[in-house]
């Protein structure tokens, strides 16, 4: 299968602009497939993306998933992207279709400045993270991903084996040029067995976040060092998720104008409160 390779900037900065408008209508309840049809003449003719997209639409109409047609186009769009919309289009997981283009969507408008594999890789995995989207399979599709080398594609198996494990604190921190340092005042002849693969600031904050929750270290990298921040999950406002709450509402209060109404007629059954594991017992 060809790979993605690394982009021209123009094609980035599209790709944000399709992920934004293409999440923003479909969020107005107007239909993928109709907008896929038609978004591809807003988009810039020099770049490759409006072939793209009428690709996506064709696979849509065909195959009824957008996760199949950016894995057939692995040349143009990574593995990470395929991941993120793939999840968004499976049933069960509380990630919706346009939590996964808003993450795009960002992580495009990153790539279209000047990216570090430091920062892309936070921003990955921070997306991982907070979606629960799967260490495992997601880890793995940022393997492949053009914007890493050969060093970075085995730390990524290394993560991949230790999260949860070790400190994710301590990941970073262990590969970064601090700890090199650290280490070079206590022996001045120690050499590191693996290249560093982040900076001696992202290695301060790193050590500085042992043993607190990964989310402070991500924010934290994202203060200091204007990592791009993830796309925080929200709540379900649908109107389902709306009438559902009014609905249990009003049965709660329903149940509470019953109980008064007993009360006043000097009716009221003690025996409904009981736990039931003393039901039977004697009054």
């Amino acid at each position: 299968m060809v790979s993605a390779s690394v982009l021209e900037r123009e094609e980035y900065v599209e790709q944000a602009y399709f992920f934004r408008i293409f999440r923003e209508r479909i969020s107005q309840n107007l239909a993928a497939q109709d907008v896929l049809e038609r978004l591809h003449e807003e988009i810039l003719s020099t770049t490759r993306l409006p072939m793209a997209i009428q690709f996506l639409a064709t696979e849509l109409k065909h195959a009824g998933l957008l996760g199949s047609g950016f894995a057939r186009l692995a040349h143009y769009f990574t593995p990470f992207q395929t991941f993120v919309i793939s999840q968004a289009e499976q049933e069960g997981l509380r990630f919706s279709m346009p939590a996964g283009l808003l993450i795009l969507e960002r992580l495009a408008g990153y790539l279209a400045e000047k990216p570090t594999p430091a920062g892309l890789f936070v921003y990955q995995f921070e997306a991982i993270s907070r979606n629960r989207l799967g260490y495992d399979e997601g880890l793995t599709s940022m393997m492949t991903d053009p914007f890493y080398n050969a060093d970075w594609r085995a730390y990524f198996d290394m993560v991949r084996r230790q999260v949860g494990t070790i400190d994710f604190g301590d990941l970073i921190y262990v590969r970064s040029d601090l700890y090199v340092s650290d280490q070079r005042r206590v022996d001045s002849g120690y050499e590191p067995p693996v290249p560093p693969l982040f900076g001696e600031k992202e290695g301060k904050i790193a050590k500085a976040s042992r043993g607190r929750d990964p989310l402070f270290l991500f924010a934290a990298l994202q203060r200091q060092l204007g990592y791009p921040e993830v796309p925080r999950p929200k709540e379900r406002d649908d109107a389902t998720t709306v009438i559902e709450t009014m609905n249990a509402k009003v049965r709660e209060m329903e149940a509470r104008l019953k109980l008064v109404e007993s009360e006043v007629r000097g009716q009221v059954d003690l025996s409904q409160f009981k736990p039931e594991a003393f039901k039977d017992l004697p009054d």
